[in-house]
């Protein structure tokens, strides 16, 4: 719920994906997180004041921020037992169904929505999708690693192998995974079974690794940038490229920063 500009994080998750036509949203929480579901819900008190005061665009934009009645779901992760153990409690939700995952926490923004290029991968080849990006060679300790093999076009590899936050010196490349994929619904038995990995806890990505002896797995290298809102400079970064990308803000905050940035 951390605001970036003037929208929490999770709100351009969840635009990206309406962008890329999805319909119906999971949300996976914990304990004290009720300001999330409460975000997605009308706002009777506050649509009132903007119509009273005349704030039409405001009110259109609040409107146009939610999904649907019925289009939302929210599931309780009840421990902290990683990622995949997250995914995997919104099984009976998803049933057998292809899905997109998002963590909310890697804000991508570019002209084109990440899941909307994505989706465009899924429609020529199927399987599971993995948006990854390139990072220094000295940080993919910090992150999973695809190792690749067939190059398909359009950015797009075939996947042969994935590590989760491997020592440097074995990191198959320099290609990281960035927090959106599209994933096939066997994704959830294997999940079922997986022991924990690194730092103890379910890791997708050793999920992952299991199903890629029974399905394909391509990599998409998007056009954007990844803010990663989990870390103090990330979030930074993202409110100022943000902010920057705005024409109604941008006129008065770029004088401002241009002098933060002299001193």
């Amino acid at each position: 719920m951390l605001t970036v500009v003037d929208k929490p994080v999770i709100q351009y998750a969840v635009e990206e994906a309406i962008e890329a036509g999805i319909e119906h949203f999971v949300f996976v929480t914990g304990r004290g997180k009720g300001a999330i579901e409460d975000h997605f819900d009308l706002a009777y008190e506050l649509e009132a004041t903007l119509k009273a005061r005349g704030k039409s665009a405001e009110f259109e934009m609040l409107k146009a921020s939610r999904p649907m009645a019925g289009a939302a779901s929210f599931v309780r992760q009840q421990e902290p037992l990683g990622l995949g153990h997250a995914v995997w409690c919104a099984r009976d939700i998803v049933g057998d169904e292809p899905f997109a995952l998002a963590l909310p926490d890697m804000l991508i923004h570019g002209r084109r929505g990440c899941f909307a290029q994505m989706i465009d991968v899924y429609s020529r080849h199927g399987g599971n999708i993995i948006a990854v990006e390139e990072v220094p060679h000295e940080h993919v300790n910090r992150y999973g690693v695809v190792a690749l093999a067939d190059d398909m076009g359009h950015e797009t590899f075939r996947i042969t192998g994935m590590v989760e936050k491997p020592k440097v010196e074995d990191a198959p490349s320099d290609l990281i995974i960035s927090g959106r994929y599209i994933l096939q619904p066997e994704i959830f038995a294997k999940l079922a079974t997986q022991k924990p990995g690194a730092g103890g806890e379910i890791q997708l990505t050793d999920a992952m690794i299991a199903l890629m002896d029974e399905q394909d797995f391509f990599s998409y290298r998007f056009e954007g940038t990844t803010y990663d809102c989990g870390d103090k400079v990330g979030y930074l970064a993202a409110n100022v490229a943000l902010a920057l990308d705005r024409p109604d803000i941008e006129p008065k905050f770029r004088p401002v920063l241009d002098k933060l940035v002299k001193k």
